[in-house]
């Protein structure tokens, strides 16, 4: 048996990505079933993540001290500025849900009452940012390490059920704007509560599994940022920042469907997915058994050209 064979290798790439999921799993007190963590959208950046924690600079906390990001201080600062921006486009219903399935990031969360509306994401501002909360952009300009920002809006007696961000590259930043003031409306990270408040802020890692809720009466706004995780290596903060540029390239959503502000591959192809999901169910729904065989005869094809098909390159 050749253990080098091609298939063995393939065997090996498998089982040092399930340990690398693994890894990030038992990382905090809060978990995913490891079954749903290792088809989670966050087992992808899995191996990517562990070497973020290695050479991180930020102590392993799923939330942070705040006095640690001095370059946040100036957003703390003009938190009534940019509650007036946000309101504004809160009255004018800028902010909200993806309209076309264009925005895979947060797809799950639309459905729970989570609505935005995008300043910038891994890149320059959106246009329609600068047209029209242009205080807010200006402030983000001055500040480099914010890599993505927006204004997110949680619907009243709503809930964000426990998830894990899938990027450790960041970290993440909330800053209460419109808020109930009350512990009824609170995020916890691992277990430790946060409750949102007009112009009180807090820094997290959102790669510990993380839940929301929202039991009062009042909608609840915030600015939501990413900020780019502080790295003690040169070479892995650089490695980091064209990661992160390239996903963000790829993983970028428009505030509406206008045509001037441009969709990332990954939303591209989320969309059509969900445009063929549609289409897919309709079958189903018409034709279930035909769609069973369909599914478990694919299933095994795929089997077989794994682990019996002769490959053109094994040796």
């Amino acid at each position: 048996m050749d253990f080098l064979s091609p298939r063995f290798i393939i065997l090996y790439v498998l089982l040092l990505f399930v340990l690398c999921v693994l890894l990030v799993h038992l990382r905090g007190r809060a978990r995913l079933r490891f079954d749903r963590q290792l088809v989670d959208h966050s087992a992808i950046f899995a191996p990517y993540n562990l070497l973020m924690y290695a050479f991180s600079a930020v102590p392993a906390r799923p939330i942070l001290d705040r006095r640690g990001f001095p370059q946040l201080d100036l957003l703390q600062a003009n938190w009534q500025t940019i509650r007036d921006e946000a309101l504004a486009l809160f009255d004018d219903g800028h902010i909200r849900a993806a309209e076309k399935h264009n925005d895979a990031s947060f797809n799950s969360f639309f459905k729970q009452g989570w609505k935005r509306f995008y300043l910038k994401w891994y890149g320059e501002p959106l246009a329609s940012a600068e047209a029209l909360c242009p205080k807010t952009v200006a402030l983000l300009r001055t500040i480099p390490g914010i890599k993505a920002a927006m204004f997110a809006t949680l619907a009243p007696n709503s809930r964000l059920n426990p998830h894990r961000d899938p990027f450790a590259g960041s970290l993440r930043y909330h800053l209460g704007l419109i808020t109930p003031n009350s512990r009824d409306c609170r995020i916890f990270v691992d277990g430790e509560e946060h409750a949102w408040g007009d112009g009180k802020d807090v820094v997290f890692d959102e790669t510990y599994v993380h839940w929301v809720e929202n039991k009062t009466d009042q909608t609840r706004v915030i600015l939501f940022a990413d900020v780019e995780r502080p790295l003690r290596s040169r070479l892995m903060t650089a490695i980091n920042h064209r990661v992160g540029a390239f996903m963000g390239k790829i993983t970028a959503s428009p505030n509406s469907d206008s045509g001037t502000e441009k969709t990332g591959f990954v939303n591209r192809m989320f969309a059509f997915n969900q445009r063929s999901r549609g289409r897919s169910r309709k079958f189903k729904r018409k034709y279930p058994k035909l769609f069973r065989a369909v599914k478990y005869i694919g299933m095994l094809v795929l089997l077989w050209v794994i682990f019996l098909a002769p490959w053109p390159f094994a040796r």
